[in-house]
């Protein structure tokens, strides 16, 4: 009589998922991770064949007859698994053959946290490029007719009967006010664009410097700004006053959504610098980068924006313009680097990683 598979106290404990197969490739045993990993409880995946689990299954299906026939000991490999109206698992996958007849296969899946992180960063780079384009041709669209429209109002103005100047030119005034408000944001959304890169040495901390103290001196109660740097950082090249100006957003966008800590006395901003080493960014692998981390214990940034933080127009604060950390993204990227970001309740997290020499 074959013996039930049931649990295993020490799989049960592994943070990576593991399946063991019987010899028709059904899974016999599912452990807590792989439950998670899969999205799918033990009692569902019992019984399933591995391979039905995936719309790309002929990798599997091919290493699980290798090690049924124990052509290998274990053997590794990453794959790419797709899944029906899921995202695809990334997984660095290891399969063992077994000598037990009711299981003679075990496979071990790990996600690869270095592919997604690879992924995640081409995604956030197309996705610059796309809105830097976008942002670009909408701008100019608007700014033609926009000073059509000014234009018009003042001619308008002028026209105006004297008896009724005074209450006519408030909605001239409007006009006017507003297209101006208008042309001040083009020209926001142009500056990346429009602004010479000024190629220096850097010192990272005279930049973090320069944003603590223009942060203290706009929040000088009820916030403190701690700092955890490594003087071992050396200088880089790069455009100083465009890294200031990254920093500084995002600081800023932290100091004012600390308001109520701050006003409670507990708001804290820590900026922290380190050295990242083997570090890929954009497909290119760099002995050195700069580690740059701005940290708040403030709400966090709500969950249904988390992925579009960096996309222009996007604010989690009432009144926020939304082009804070477009253009901090913007700034960074062309320094070879990115800016990432780990954010909950009570803490929020935006790295930057810039490559050094």
């Amino acid at each position: 009589m074959k013996k039930p598979i049931i649990s295993f106290g020490g799989l049960d404990l592994l943070a990576s998922a593991v399946l063991l197969l019987n010899a028709e490739g059904r899974i016999s045993y599912a452990n807590p991770a792989a439950e998670n990993l899969l999205e799918s409880s033990s009692k569902a995946l019992v019984n399933h064949k591995l391979t039905d689990l995936f719309l790309n299954n002929e990798d599997l299906e091919e290493v699980f007859q290798q090690a049924l026939q124990h052509q290998f000991a274990d053997k590794r490999q990453d794959l790419t698994l797709e899944r029906v109206g899921r995202e695809p698992l990334q997984v660095h996958t290891v399969v063992t053959a077994l000598d037990d007849p009711d299981a003679p296969v075990l496979i071990e899946l790990r996600e690869n946290v270095q592919q997604l992180k690879l992924d995640r960063e081409e995604r956030l780079i197309d996705q610059s490029q796309a809105n830097k384009e976008l942002i670009r041709n909408l701008a100019h669209e608007i700014k033609n007719p926009l000073g059509g429209i000014r234009g018009a109002a003042q001619l308008l103005e002028l026209e105006l009967p004297e008896r009724h100047l005074k209450e006519l030119r408030e909605y001239t005034q409007v006009i006017i006010k507003e297209a101006d408000r208008l042309q001040t944001l083009v020209d926001r959304l142009l500056a990346p664009h429009r602004s010479p890169h000024i190629v220096g040495d850097v010192n990272i901390h005279e930049v973090c410097e320069r944003v603590r103290s223009l942060i203290v001196s706009e929040f000088p109660n009820g916030l403190k700004i701690k700092r955890d740097y490594d003087l071992s950082v050396p200088e880089f090249r790069g455009d100083k006053e465009q890294l200031i100006q990254a920093v500084l957003n995002i600081a800023h966008n932290a100091a004012q959504v600390l308001s109520s800590r701050t006003k409670a006395g507990d708001a804290e901003i820590t900026i922290r610098t380190r050295i990242a080493r083997q570090v890929t960014l954009a497909k290119v692998r760099y002995r050195l980068a700069l580690d740059l981390h701005i940290i708040d214990n403030g709400p966090g940034i709500p969950p249904d924006i988390q992925d579009r933080i960096f996309y222009p127009l996007v604010s989690g604060r009432d009144g926020g313009s939304g082009l804070g950390l477009t253009l901090a993204q913007t700034f960074v990227q062309q320094h070879m680097g990115v800016i990432e970001c780990d954010s909950r309740p009570g803490y929020t997290d935006f790295r930057i990683l810039i490559p050094l020499p």
